[in-house]
C-alpha cells in the first residue's frame, strides 16, 4: 500500500522550524511541554487547516497564510499603544496584551479587586499549580481543532484571572489585546479566567491593531465556571488592519445551576474566525452565545461553534446577527451535541444575515445531534435583503434612504445585543454598531451625489 505523504507548504514549514527554534523557550514545567508537545504533533500530522475539513470548509487557513510571519517576541510600548488605551472608555480593572505580551506598566493592578487575583500566563504556566494542564485544555470537544492546537503549542503569554467564591465584581475585567507593530507579526496568546462557586463577573476582551501593519494573530481565552456562578463575556474586534488574519478561540467549562453568557461585535476587522467550545458540567445551567458581524469590502468572519450538552437539564441559546456589504463573507456553523443521558435539554439555535448588494455572501450551516429522546431543540437561519416593506415606512415619513436603511438595521443587530448585562458595556457595543451605520451612511450620501 501505497503512503502519501502530503506536502507542506511554505507557511508550515517556517511554523515547523519556529517551533523547534523556540520551544526550549517557552514558559512551563514538565506538563505544560508535554501539552505543548503533544498539540504540535497534532498540528505536525495535519498542518494549516483547509476547506477539506468540514469544520473549517468556508474559512481555508492554509490558503490565507501563504507565509508565517515572524514570531512576536515582546511588547512595544508606543505612543499609538497609549493612545488606544487612552480612546478606550471603559471603566474596570484593565490588564492590557501588547503583541500577545502581558504588560503590567500599561494595566492598572493597582484597581484589582479584593477577592481578584492576576498573574500573567507566563507567570502560572511554570507554578505548581495542580489541574493546570486540564484547564489550559478547555472542553473535549475542541481537542481535534488544529487552530486551537498550534495556539497551545506556541502561547507565550496572557492573563490568568482568579476570582474567589462569592465575589460580586461592580466593575468589568477588561484584557485589552493590542497589535503595536509597523512590521507584520505572528501573535499567539492565550487567557484563563477561574471564576469559582458563587461568583459574578463582566469579562471584556478587546482585539485592536495600534500598528500599521497587518498580523497573523492566534488567541483564546479558557473560562472555567463553579456553581451557581454568573460570568458575562464580551468581545470587541473592531480595528484591525484589513489584511490582519486572526483566529480566535473561547472555550467554557460551566458548572451546576450558573449562567454563562457571551457576545461578540465584529467590525472592521479584516479575516476572523472565532470558534467556541462549550462544555455542560453541571445540571440546570444557562448558556447563551450571541453576537453581531458589521461587514464590508472584502472583509470575512467565520463563526464556528460547538455546545456540549454532557449533562441534564441544560438551556442553550445561540443568535448571531450578520450585516454584509461589498465582497464580503459571513459564515455561521453551529453545532448542538446531546448526549444520550443530557435529558430535559433545552436548546435553540439561530443566525439571520441581511446582505446589502450582490456581491455580498453568507454561509449558514446549523446542526444538532441529539442522542436523548427527552429534549426541546431547534435551529434556524435566514439570509435576505432589507425589507422593502420596512424601508418605505420610513422614506415615506421623510427619512432618506441612508438614513432609514441606518435604522432599521440597527434595530436588526441590536436585537442581539440587547441581551448585555452590563449597562455600560452594551451602550459602547451600540455606540460601536451606530458608529460603522454612519460612517456606511455617510459613504452611502457620498456615493449618490
Amino acid at each position: 500500500m501505497a503512503i502519501v505523504t502530503p506536502l507542506k507548504t511554505a507557511a508550515e514549514q517556517t511554523l515547523l522550524q519556529q517551533y523547534a527554534d523556540v520551544k526550549a523557550e517557552l514558559p512551563g514545567g514538565p506538563a505544560v511541554r508535554k501539552l505543548r508537545e503533544d498539540a504540535f504533533a497534532g498540528f505536525e500530522a495535519k498542518g494549516l487547516p483547509h476547506r477539506r475539513l468540514e469544520s473549517w470548509r468556508y474559512t481555508d487557513l492554509r490558503t490565507l497564510l501563504r507565509e508565517a510571519r515572524p514570531l512576536a517576541d515582546g511588547a512595544a510600548d508606543t505612543p499609538a499603544v497609549k493612545a488606544r488605551l487612552d480612546a478606550l472608555k471603559l471603566e474596570g480593572l484593565r490588564l492590557v496584551l501588547v503583541d500577545g505580551i502581558f504588560a503590567p506598566d500599561l494595566s492598572s493592578l493597582d484597581d484589582i479587586p479584593e477577592g481578584v487575583s492576576v498573574q500573567s500566563l507566563s507567570e502560572a504556566l511554570v507554578s505548581p499549580r495542580e489541574g493546570l494542564t486540564r484547564v489550559l485544555s478547555g472542553p473535549s470537544v475542541g481537542a481535534d481543532d488544529t487552530g486551537l492546537a498550534l495556539n497551545t503549542a506556541l502561547m507565550r503569554d496572557g492573563v490568568f484571572v482568579e476570582i474567589a467564591e462569592g465575589r460580586n465584581l461592580e466593575l468589568p475585567i477588561v484584557i485589552v489585546s493590542l497589535a503595536s507593530g509597523e512590521e507584520e507579526r505572528a501573535v499567539f496568546h492565550r487567557s484563563v479566567v477561574l471564576a469559582a462557586q458563587g461568583s459574578r463577573a463582566t469579562i471584556v476582551e478587546v482585539s485592536e491593531a495600534a500598528g500599521s501593519a497587518a498580523q497573523q494573530i492566534n488567541g483564546a481565552i479558557v473560562f472555567e465556571t463553579g456553581d451557581e456562578s454568573e460570568i458575562q463575556h464580551v468581545r470587541l474586534v473592531t480595528r484591525q488592519q484589513a489584511a490582519t488574519v486572526e483566529v480566535q478561540s473561547l472555550l467554557a467549562t460551566v458548572g451546576a445551576q450558573a449562567k454563562f453568557d457571551s457576545f461578540a461585535l465584529v467590525c472592521n476587522a479584516g479575516t476572523l474566525r472565532q470558534q467556541h467550545f462549550i462544555r455542560f458540567a453541571g445540571e440546570h445551567s444557562e448558556i447563551g452565545l450571541r453576537g453581531v458581524n458589521l461587514l464590508g469590502g472584502a472583509q470575512h468572519s467565520d463563526v464556528t461553534l460547538i455546545v456540549d450538552h454532557e449533562v441534564p437539564h441544560g438551556t442553550s441559546r445561540e443568535l448571531f446577527k450578520t450585516i454584509a456589504g461589498g465582497e464580503s463573507t459571513g459564515v455561521f456553523q453551529g453545532k448542538v451535541i446531546v448526549r444520550p443521558h443530557a435529558q430535559k435539554t433545552d436548546g435553540g439555535m439561530k443566525s439571520n444575515a441581511l446582505l446589502l448588494n450582490e456581491g455580498a455572501s453568507m454561509y449558514n450551516k446549523p446542526e444538532l445531534e441529539i442522542f436523548a429522546d427527552d429534549v426541546v431543540c431547534g435551529h434556524g437561519a435566514t439570509v435576505a435583503q432589507i425589507d422593502g416593506e420596512q424601508l418605505f415606512y420610513l422614506m415615506a415619513r421623510g427619512l432618506p434612504r441612508p438614513q432609514a436603511e441606518a435604522l432599521v438595521l440597527q434595530a436588526f443587530a441590536g436585537e442581539a445585543a440587547e441581551f448585555i448585562a452590563e449597562e455600560a458595556v452594551r451602550d459602547l457595543v451600540m455606540h460601536e454598531i451606530e458608529s460603522w451605520l454612519q460612517a456606511r451612511e455617510a459613504a452611502s450620501e457620498v456615493s449618490t451625489v
